[in-house]
């Protein structure tokens, strides 16, 4: 058993994001490799794109930062104040300035709206397209990463398909898919002085060659375990297995992580945190092949008391600087077609302000940013009513908003795997893509 442990935080409904990788009973969820290597042969387009996810754990406020209300009633509008973008007749909040100058390379999903106002059932709804019918801390269903992992692979041999940054996921995982599908992650922050990536570098008593001998060993080992094995627990493990050990011993893995080969300069224009330095090593490891990257950091959109505070102090400057660089730096490499930036969170808040200055959970209006990929830029794709409360026009399940990713890949998202218990599970039950953003 290999197991990867980071640390985690809490919500306010008391679900623990402690995140694990375990690997242990595998399986290919239902596929045999014959099927899968069918699948991703038949999918398209042939050009390699990648995802990177900035996942705003605890449900970022839309109506102060995408759908802003200046005509609603005090109680409702709140402090912030929109402000005009580069695209004329869009406005954003006034704590986004450098994302209203490169609206013209952004588009906002301002209806997608789901019913779970729980953190962790809202989460794996967003995070899988199955709205899950207990709270639950780790995966019923496979998360988007996992799927993209299993149907697409790697852009490049020797990096991983899927990484989670700077630490595992709590609902990020592969489910039935097996736990080959599982996100690979440094577990440390990108952000710190001398960061490392743990388990990417061999021991220093330990050389290739001894490392080769090892591998030699394990092999003997898996024929024997191979022998006593009747249930196909252990398909899969030699993929995991021979992944990890491509990462130890190739240099491009280990240069894609090393954030000391980015300029001073580039660095400082991320944002000297771990939202803008993960957003920068995600630009590192889509460059050097990972397809799917799913980014949690900068946290605390859980803003039930001081929302306006936390928002204009802490949360949206480092938030607004990190997207904006992204961004801009993916299209000043000419990879803002390739790789399709997406920022969204469980769920919406609520228009009405609490006594605490705060904004509660709200599913019922939720905004997504999509960036490049592909997609139709410069534009606001639905609406919501005078409160933010539901969307008016063009209601978009997270059904729609993960199939437009699906699109972007190439993946059919009606493609059936099959669970534990053998039953056909479509990677999406629901929702075809949004067709204003892919033309």
């Amino acid at each position: 058993m290999l197991e990867f442990v980071g640390k985690g935080s809490a919500t306010c409904d008391g679900v623990n994001r402690r995140s694990f990788l375990k690997v242990g009973s595998l399986a290919l969820g239902g596929l045999t490799l014959p099927q899968l290597l069918k699948a991703r042969a038949a999918s398209k387009p042939a050009k390699k794109r990648s995802v990177i996810l900035i996942w705003q754990a605890g449900g970022p406020s839309h109506i102060d930062m995408y759908d802003l209300k200046p005509n609603a009633p005090s109680e409702i509008r709140g402090e912030f104040k929109p402000i005009a973008t580069n695209v004329p007749g869009i406005q954003i909040g006034e704590h986004l300035p450098l994302q209203s100058k490169i609206m013209d390379k952004l588009s906002i999903l301002r209806s997608a709206c789901h019913t779970n106002a729980g953190h962790g059932m809202g989460a794996q709804w967003m995070l899988t397209g199955y709205q899950p019918t207990i709270e639950v801390n780790d995966n019923i269903f496979p998360s988007l990463g996992s799927v993209v992992a299993k149907m697409k692979g790697a852009n490049d041999p020797s990096m991983p398909p899927y990484v989670n940054l700077p630490k595992l996921l709590n609902l990020g995982k592969a489910a039935y898919l097996g736990a080959s599908y599982n996100p690979f992650a440094p577990d440390n922050d990108p952000n710190m002085e001398g960061f490392k990536v743990r388990n990417l570098s061999l021991p220093a008593k330990i050389n290739v060659d001894r490392l080769s001998r090892r591998r030699d060993l394990l092999n003997d080992l898996d024929n024997i375990r191979r022998d006593i094995d009747t249930k196909g627990d252990l398909v899969g493990l030699d993929s995991f297995y021979k992944d990890a050990m491509e990462m130890v011993t190739n240099t491009k893995a280990q240069d894609a992580f090393d954030m000391q080969k980015e300029s001073v300069v580039l660095r400082d224009t991320y944002g000297r945190n771990d939202l803008g330095q993960s957003c920068l090593l995600a630009r590192r490891l889509v460059e050097a092949g990972v397809t799917f990257i799913t980014i949690q950091a900068g946290g605390g959109w859980d803003t039930h008391g001081d929302n306006f505070k936390g928002l204009k102090n802490n949360l949206l400057p480092k938030y607004d600087r990190a997207l904006t660089a992204l961004v801009e730096d993916l299209h000043d490499r000419g990879m803002s077609d390739d790789v399709l930036v997406m920022a969204m969170g469980e769920f919406g808040r609520t228009p009405k302000i609490n006594p605490g200055a705060g904004r509660d959970h709200w599913p019922g209006a939720m905004s997504v940013v999509y960036a490049g990929g592909g997609l139709k830029m410069g534009q606001v794709v639905g609406s919501t009513n005078a409160n933010a409360e539901y969307p008016t026009t063009k209601p978009a399940t997270p059904g729609c908003v993960l199939s437009t990713m699906y699109h972007c890949l190439g993946i059919d998202h009606h493609f059936a795997f099959h669970d534990q218990a053998q039953r056909p599970m479509p990677i999406l039950s629901e929702g075809e893509p949004i067709q204003e953003l892919i033309g």
